[in-house]
């Protein structure tokens, strides 16, 4: 059976530069990925169009849109970038540019020019889950995580944040405060239902 060998991050994406090469529909669902996940994303977007939903949430977010065609000068000072275009040889190229400068890249809908996916994404204040498919089906991810959102109970962050207060009351070394704090939450999760 082949598994997923994906390494899970969560990035501080305020504290990034992200490109996004294109300014279609895929340009705006993934410009809505991230500013939903981080309003405080900072992104440039370059295309010589824009959708006028991406204008209007361009306009709400540390977004800069450029009106031009890819160049390899916009990689400058990026971290991360998102190439959209409906123009594979373009896509390719933002590729290639982007492991010459040791940056991460995806290829939207394109899994072998991916260092990272943008798989689904479950928030409940403090707590959030991923949902990564490999990139095999992005729909699998989105039906996970409609799951998620309906098992994961709207009180968790409530839950989070007295934990926090006890586990800085905790005595002891690490493995004893992890210990302690196994102990006391080891009921909050039952087998097949989250408590």
């Amino acid at each position: 059976m082949e598994r997923n060998n994906l390494y899970p991050i969560f990035l501080k994406v305020k504290n990034l530069q992200v490109l996004i090469v294109g300014g279609g529909n895929v340009a705006e669902e993934k410009l809505t990925f991230l500013l939903k996940s981080s309003p405080d994303a900072h992104v440039t977007m370059v295309s010589p169009m824009f959708r006028e939903a991406t204008i209007n949430m361009a306009n709400t977010g540390c977004v800069t849109r450029i009106k031009d065609t890819y160049k390899e000068s916009y990689l400058e000072g990026k971290h991360m970038v998102v190439a959209t275009t409906d123009i594979p040889e373009v896509n390719v190229q933002v590729y290639n540019d982007c492991r010459a400068q040791s940056k991460l890249v995806n290829v939207a809908d394109n899994p072998p020019y991916c260092d990272f996916y943008m798989g689904g994404i479950v928030t409940k204040g403090n707590v959030k889950v991923a949902i990564s498919t490999n990139g095999k089906s992005p729909t699998t991810a989105k039906r996970l995580r409609q799951f998620f959102e309906d098992v994961i109970p709207e009180n968790i962050d409530d839950l989070v944040k007295n934990l926090n207060v006890y586990r800085k009351t905790i005595k002891g070394d690490f493995e004893q405060k992890v210990e302690t704090l196994n102990e006391f939450t080891k009921g909050l999760v039952e087998k097949n239902k989250i408590v």
